[in-house]
């Protein structure tokens, strides 16, 4: 479900699909399938005061982040997109540096954050250096990967005792909202084909409506910095995915890249038996 986004995301923008239309697409549908499951569970009225925090969680978790990937994928594969958000865990490490002292990564975990920082340097300065299109698109992809690895703190800090539902429909319906007038503005010349259509359906219903809620409830669970290594999956499902269905090939670079990345956020991530960044984070109401 996490792995398959950048595949289908590659095959709408290739299709002619703009990157503010795909992710406004997506969005629109997965709130009219996320809004009246809300409603109908009563997941909306204990937001009162959490306004801020659910602005915060959409710009970052979905506005934002979906058009910039969706920019970035018009300049470089959905193998190379995924590898690139990988490096989730090490930004939510980084971020833990200013935002959560008592979680500042030190020893094993600091040697992770080098170690998976200088996979990124491989995969830009040696496999896309010198491409200035495609380091354009690896940056969009970063920037959407800073604002990935900032919501689970959003999360975890402000709304993980919530019904996830409730936030993740507002959420849905803010960002659909706010990213409306640039949908309106560079709508499909024709009408999508038939690979585009079906490539919006899975983006909306599985990666969006589904993701989003699950994801929610993971952090809940499990805290930002470990719902974070989800990623660990993700490309290598990507890459196998654009590999198979797109011909898209891996060069021996990003191998390296992508294994240092994931070695480095494993490590990054590690975390003793009684780490308390895990025990202070309330677990989200089910039914």
């Amino acid at each position: 479900m996490w792995g398959v986004p950048y595949l289908f995301i590659k095959v709408a923008v290739d299709a002619g699909l703009s990157p503010a239309f795909v992710a406004w697409a997506r969005i629109a549908l997965a709130a009219l399938l996320v809004v009246p499951l809300a409603v109908r569970r009563g997941a909306l009225r204990d937001l009162s005061g959490r306004w801020l925090a659910i602005a915060a969680y959409a710009a970052t978790e979905i506005a934002v982040p979906f058009v910039l990937i969706a920019s970035g994928e018009q300049y470089i594969s959905s193998s190379l997109t995924a590898i690139l958000i990988a490096t989730m865990p090490l930004m939510v490490a980084l971020l833990s540096v200013r935002l959560s002292p008592a979680d500042r990564p030190t020893g094993r975990r600091l040697v992770g954050l080098v170690i998976g920082l200088g996979g990124v340097v491989a995969l830009l300065g040696v496999d896309v250096g010198g491409r200035p299109n495609e380091l354009l698109g690896a940056g969009l992809v970063l920037v959407a990967t800073l604002g990935y690895a900032t919501a689970p703190i959003i999360v975890s800090r402000r709304l993980a005792d919530l019904d996830p539902l409730g936030p993740v429909a507002v959420s849905l319906v803010v960002s659909a909202v706010a990213l409306l007038p640039a949908a309106l503005f560079s709508p499909p010349h024709a009408m999508p084909s038939p690979a585009a259509l079906g490539s919006i359906a899975v983006l909306g219903v599985a990666c969006t409506a589904v993701g989003l809620i699950a994801f929610f409830q993971l952090i809940a669970e499990a805290g930002p910095s470990r719902a974070s290594v989800v990623t660990y999956v993700n490309p290598l499902v990507a890459v196998v995915a654009g590999v198979l269905a797109l011909g898209e090939h891996l060069g021996a670079m990003s191998l390296a890249g992508l294994l240092l990345i994931l070695g480095g956020s494993w490590l990054s991530t590690a975390a003793s038996r009684a780490d308390p960044s895990l025990a202070r984070v309330p677990r989200a109401r089910s039914g």
